[in-house]
């Protein structure tokens, strides 16, 4: 793997910004470079005091694009593309009206191989170079998601659902196999390379009591292995919830009472959570993930950013892709700013941003490895185009600074302003 400089405007965040006027939180080099060297970043700065050793490397010149680490999606359904934009239902409805008939294809090995194939090619279109993926009850098909996630040297984070109950016979496992099969998964493809595992109990209306115990056992048995599941998305789903778990305090007790919380678990949409819930994330540093294009699509409520993140609890930002109705990152951020606006909080873009980086690595606990460009980061890296489009061409005419710019991006932004991807310092797109 050779040694490049890639010349950009560049950018990069420290910390998550107090204001719209924070200029402490991030860096930004108007004529800047990243070099990268065996996959990761060996240095960045200014152009012009780029080190000795470096310049006599060939330079590839993004200007004046801006250069920044990949996005992060959190929370996605790789085995949903084949329902994005299906009409006309809300949570329970939906997952039996579409994805569950869309799910079962993937018993079929070539069916998931060329899903998987499919999917990871699109958030490379869109930017994505590290996301969190939801897989379908089928070994074989994680199997084929890993393999694909391998050929093309990411960073991901997946897992095989865990599903015992209240759905169709041919989706189920049983705790025990549910167990089997996610322990032979993290043997084979947790660590490998750049790839990581996360026990995926579907959510708690598909789960019994035996199968959650049971992914709490591979939390104990593997503790530097994820958790994703759902969590307070929609009002019917809680009221079931209820009645199938009557001893449990609240939702989050159902996950709670088996050992699933911590810094390592993620829970989709937390919409209408209750204090105590609220409290408990924060003290466990669980991770309520944001999602929200599939909120509003299957109009499951309003996620409340500013009270969770000024409450303490951690937060993160994802497409929800197949409820979610775009892969694009800047697309989501574009539907936070708004369900934001409508809870009576602005989400600027240096925040927005922050979250698509490094707030999402941070969520993962991945910080030191991606979502920054920082020496010794893995060179996950895109170039966004502000003028990618006539429309944000005639919009940027009247733009006269970098947070300006970036809401442009935000707010008009898709999969034509990714400019480039590259992958450990390679360039897939």
């Amino acid at each position: 793997m050779s040694d490049k400089v890639l010349r950009a405007r560049v950018l990069t965040f420290f910390e998550r910004p107090d204001s719209l006027d924070d200029e402490s939180c991030y860096a930004f080099w108007e004529d800047g470079a990243v070099v990268t060297d065996g996959g990761r970043i060996a240095w960045r700065g200014n152009f012009s005091d780029l080190p000795e050793a470096y310049r006599t490397l060939p330079v590839t010149d993004h200007r004046p694009g801006i250069l920044m680490p990949g996005f992060i999606d959190t929370h996605a359904h790789f085995a949903q593309m084949g329902v994005i934009a299906s009409y006309g239902a809300q949570l329970l409805d939906w997952l039996h009206g579409y994805t569950f008939v869309q799910e079962a294809l993937f018993e079929d090995e070539a069916h998931a191989q060329s899903i998987a194939a499919c999917y990871l090619d699109e958030i490379l279109r869109h930017g994505v170079t590290t996301s969190v993926v939801y897989g379908t009850s089928h070994k074989t098909a994680m199997d084929a998601f890993f393999a694909e996630a391998e050929a093309r040297g990411l960073c991901m984070i997946a897992g095989k659902v865990l599903m015992d109950r209240n759905a169709p016979g041919n989706l189920l496992d049983t705790s025990q196999s549910g167990y089997d099969d996610s322990r032979r998964l993290i043997d084979t493809w947790h660590g490998r390379g750049r790839l990581h595992y996360a026990v995926t109990p579907r959510f708690a209306i598909t789960c019994s009591e035996a199968q959650l115990d049971l992914a709490g056992t591979l939390m104990r048995e593997t503790p530097d292995v994820f958790l994703q599941t759902h969590l307070c998305e929609n009002r019917s789903e809680i009221e079931e919830t209820a009645r199938l778990f009557p001893g449990a305090r609240d939702y989050l007790d159902v996950y709670e009472s088996n050992g699933l919380l911590g810094p390592r678990s993620l829970f989709g949409h937390c919409i209408h959570l209750e204090p105590r819930e609220r409290t408990a994330l924060k003290e466990s540093r669980s991770v309520a993930v944001f999602c929200p294009t599939s909120n509003l699509f299957l109009g499951s409520g309003l996620f409340d950013y500013e009270t969770l993140t000024e409450s303490g609890v951690r937060v993160a930002l994802a497409t929800d892709v197949g409820a979610g109705t775009s892969y694009s990152m800047l697309a989501t951020a574009s539907e936070a700013y708004k369900v934001s606006q409508l809870c009576g909080y602005s989400l600027n873009p240096l925040e927005s941003f922050y979250l698509l980086t490094l707030g999402n690595a941070r969520a993962l606990s991945m910080e030191d490895r991606i979502g920054a460009l920082e020496a010794g980061s893995d060179a996950d890296l895109i170039v966004v185009d502000s003028q990618a489009t006539s429309a944000m061409r005639t919009r940027m005419q009247s733009s006269s600074s970098l947070t300006d710019e970036l809401f442009v991006l935000q707010t008009l932004g898709d999969d034509r302003c990714i400019a480039a991807t590259y992958i450990a310092g390679e360039r897939l797109k």
